[in-house]
């Protein structure tokens, strides 16, 4: 067997953090040369296999050719199967994904991988889980920026070595006054009100008088940032650049690990995803999700406007598979309010579903997914927040059949694509807490494109269960993200990943937005 395909087998298995004996690379070349399989196919065949080693319990890091035999065995039995002949079933590939349900995954710095926690997250968390969770997303980052082109060294020589750049960490400033450093890390503010940049070994004062002006993206406290610049005899460090760190696209991180379930809802191979999205694509063509932000269930038309809306999918035969109804579903708060207001607002939500229960038609077909906004009554007020009280939803529960109570955020898994909802009005805040380079004079739709992090603030101004962290985070990319904010609506597709932002359906416009999974693309209507 040529090297070419040695070094494919070996590279397949180090994304596991998985070791080959010189047994066990004989014996996967004996099974390449067996099934006469193509030098471009080596490295998804050699997948397959290494994503089911490492499921078994028996799978030590170093590869057992007893354990690896018998994942092949396994495979070679279900080779037969006629999945692929079976009609499309969208209900049984269709996934409603709560917070609170999501498996927790760490970083592991000593593995170079993801950790499965050792104990169910409890939402009171400890002081420990807070540094953790913060420490998470700097690891999560930073190992994708260590692979990004522009920070990997090729294993091959090359002239572009040269033109890498290296990225150091606060503790390397140390003496060396006068040169020039990129770090990553958070901005923050220290105990002197002096603006920080913190990573795992330091924090490092910044001095933004010498830029002329930010990257892309919106940089506030609590985000995570790259800064270039030169580090002074005051021990501060002379901002020249700032920027957003590098994304991944979900196609890299699921090949890298595939093998993790981040949903908890049975993970799929790269190869399994490619074959379901032609599918998808060929199959399920027509087949659309509505996504309603801001549905006022105490404002005088927002029924109407709902109404409007199913009469229409009824009348043009047009009926989605799912309809996600966003918070908030009152116009005022009335986490304070008596009981008056507390008995009108379980009111609106039993008139809304006698009002979808009339749509016999659109309710033997639709899911129904209800998600709370910063003023709905949930059981707290933090991030991720849990569903609306069920107790105000008994009636929603009982008339509509395929109705689901959303977290916020909550997200969908339909075949191979995850897509992220999310009700907050995020770029208020952020534009609020913007720090070192003023408001930008331009903000729009685009500043929110590059976080890895649904919340990408300090704590004190959004408040997290640190233990539950791992729900907000954007890792791997989603295929879509729903930011359901009263700012203006916008779509945009940013390596791959699909936002968009429904609009607020209130008052006389009742605009929302569909999304259609066969172009992984949404319409504003």
């Amino acid at each position: 067997m040529s090297d070419a395909r040695q070094r494919a087998i070996i590279k397949v298995f180090r994304k596991f953090s998985n070791s080959l004996g010189p047994d066990t690379l004989d014996f996967l070349e004996q099974i390449l040369d067996a099934h006469e399989i193509q030098d471009n196919d080596v490295e998804s065949s050699i997948e397959t296999l290494a994503k089911e080693y490492n499921k078994q319990d028996d799978a030590t890091m170093k590869v057992s050719i007893e354990v690896l035999q018998k994942v092949y065995e396994t495979l070679q039995d279900q080779g037969h199967s006629q999945e692929e002949a079976e009609v499309l079933d969208p209900d049984s590939h269709l996934h409603f994904v709560n917070a609170f349900e999501m498996p927790s995954w760490h970083w592991s710095i000593e593995r170079g991988t993801f950790e499965k926690a050792a104990n169910p997250p409890t939402v009171s968390g400890t002081a420990d889980s807070r540094v953790l969770a913060v420490r998470d997303r700097l690891n999560v980052i930073k190992q994708c920026v260590l692979r990004n082109e522009h920070f990997a060294p090729s294993t091959l020589p090359s002239r572009d070595r040269d033109r890498l750049v290296t990225l150091r960490s606060t503790k390397q400033l140390l003496g060396r006054a006068g040169e020039r450093f990129l770090l990553l890390g958070m901005l923050a503010w220290s105990k002197e009100g002096k603006l920080i940049l913190e990573d795992a070994d330091g924090s490092v004062e910044l001095d933004f008088s010498q830029l002329d002006e930010p990257g892309e993206g919106l940089f506030t406290e609590g985000c995570f940032a790259l800064v270039e610049g030169e580090y002074t005899d005051e021990s501060k460090l002379e901002i020249i650049a700032i920027g957003q760190p590098p994304c991944e696209s979900r196609r890299t991180a699921r090949s890298i690990y595939g093998h993790i379930d981040f949903l908890g809802k049975a993970s799929t191979s790269l190869s399994d995803d490619q074959k379901l999205a032609v599918r998808v694509r060929e199959e399920l063509s027509e087949l659309h999700f509505f996504f309603l932000s801001d549905v006022w269930l105490d404002h005088p038309y927002t029924l109407s406007g709902i109404q409007k809306m199913l009469d229409n999918c009824v009348e043009n035969d047009f009926i989605p598979k799912v309809i996600v109804l966003c918070g908030n579903f009152t116009s005022q708060s009335i986490t304070h309010g008596n009981v008056r207001d507390i008995q009108r607002y379980q009111d609106n939500f039993d008139a809304l579903a006698n009002l979808i229960a009339t749509y016999t038609s659109i309710t033997r077909i639709t899911h129904f997914v209800l998600v709370p906004g910063p003023l709905d009554l949930t059981l707290n007020s933090t991030l991720p927040r849990q569903t609306i009280l069920p107790s105000m939803l008994s009636r929603v529960k009982s008339k509509i059949p395929k109705v689901h109570l959303g977290s916020n955020p909550c997200r969908m898994k339909f075949f191979d694509q995850e897509i992220v909802i999310y009700r907050e009005d995020c770029m208020t805040k952020m534009l609020r807490n913007v720090v070192g380079v003023g408001v930008k004079p331009d903000v729009n739709s685009d500043d929110l494109k590059r976080f890895a992090h649904l919340s990408p603030l300090a704590i004190n101004i959004q408040p997290t269960l640190s233990e539950y962290d791992h729900s907000l985070r954007l890792y791997p990319l989603p295929t879509a993200l729903v930011l359901a904010d009263k700012y203006d609506r916008y779509k945009i597709t940013y390596t791959g990943c699909h936002v968009f932002n429904p609009g607020s359906f209130v008052g006389s416009s009742f605009v929302f937005s569909t999304y259609k999974p066969a172009e992984i693309n949404s319409e504003e209507w």
